[in-house]
């Protein structure tokens, strides 16, 4: 029924800024195409500090990013020029490609003003085919997105394909990302046609045969197994999946399916051929240091 249970580690990336990182798990690396998934939030920021949340400019390749929002602002600024706010329900898609760099700040009066954030944030790593392609950014309206209500449950479809619906977010693998709402008691299932299927507790509790398990998990089920998931309180899951694409390496900010790749990304890091956003360049993310050749982990303050 489950191939594994996740639970969520904290990971610090700005100073008093401590997220959930589900994914990579030593154990389980991806989720079809998903290879990084971070939960921020809720948390309500005091005025002062916000400027310390901000994430300056860094690089990524071969990997899109995803940024989701359930409440705040965020600016993102990256090297094709685009500047964008994404507010909530909305989907910020960003192709790396061959080499992109941006950065996330909190310039919202009211995030200024203490309030409230709370985000998702994944990548999808590319097919080999597209993993050097040139660098491109969407931000796809909330109203843009097919929602489904039944008796009990509320969910968007940010990308991909599932439950007879498709989204119009570009993508580059089949995969499927849901954004869903369950009322205590509503019973609710998986997609089907995809390979490898995920389900991340955000909020509440869920049951699944007779197991309750609880906010901060991602449950990982086995394929072709179609379980009933019956919600226990009021709950917020985000499901996600698709088709493998094979080993992907993954340091720091950069994914590819060549070790070498990822090399060469550091190095053009460091050497500055990767433009930082033409609005946000006086400052940026060095390379870390001393972490050696490329890896399946991230570092601790890994950023999307």
């Amino acid at each position: 029924m489950l191939d594994i249970v996740i639970e969520t580690r904290q990971a610090e990336i700005a100073p008093g800024f401590a997220v959930k990182r589900i994914l990579p798990y030593r154990l389980r690396r991806m989720v079809g195409p998903f290879i990084f998934m971070d939960h921020g939030g809720p948390v309500n920021i005091p005025a002062a500090p916000v400027n310390n949340l901000d994430v300056l400019p860094h690089p990524h390749i071969g990997l899109s990013t995803v940024s989701y929002l359930f409440s705040g602002h965020v600016t993102h600024r990256d090297s094709l020029g685009v500047e964008q706010v994404i507010k909530p329900g909305e989907v910020n898609w960003m192709t790396a490609g061959k080499g992109i760099a941006h950065s996330e700040r909190f310039e919202d009066p009211a995030m200024l003003n203490g309030g409230e954030l709370e985000m998702i944030q994944t990548w999808v790593a590319l097919p080999e085919k597209d993993e050097e392609s040139d660098p491109s950014f969407s931000n796809y309206k909330a109203e843009q997105l097919p929602v489904f209500t039944d008796k009990g449950v509320w969910m968007r479809l940010i990308a991909g394909d599932a439950y007879g619906l498709k989204s119009n977010v570009s993508t580059h693998s089949p995969l499927f990302y849901v954004h869903v709402a369950l009322e205590p008691g509503a019973r609710f299932g998986l997609p089907t046609g995809h390979s490898e299927r995920g389900a991340y507790i955000a909020r509440g509790s869920v049951e699944v045969s007779g197991i309750t398990y609880t906010a901060g998990q991602l449950l990982v089920f086995t394929k072709g197994v179609d379980p009933l998931i019956i919600a226990r309180e009021q709950t917020t899951l985000m499901l996600l999946g698709g088709e493998h694409l094979g080993e992907r390496h993954i340091w720091w900010n950069f994914v590819s399916s060549r070790k070498e790749r990822i090399e060469q990304a550091k190095e053009d890091w460091k050497q500055g051929r990767i433009v930082l956003p033409p609005m946000d360049n006086e400052t940026y993310i060095p390379l870390p240091e001393g972490r050696g050749k490329s890896s399946n982990d991230p570092p601790p303050n890994a950023l999307s």
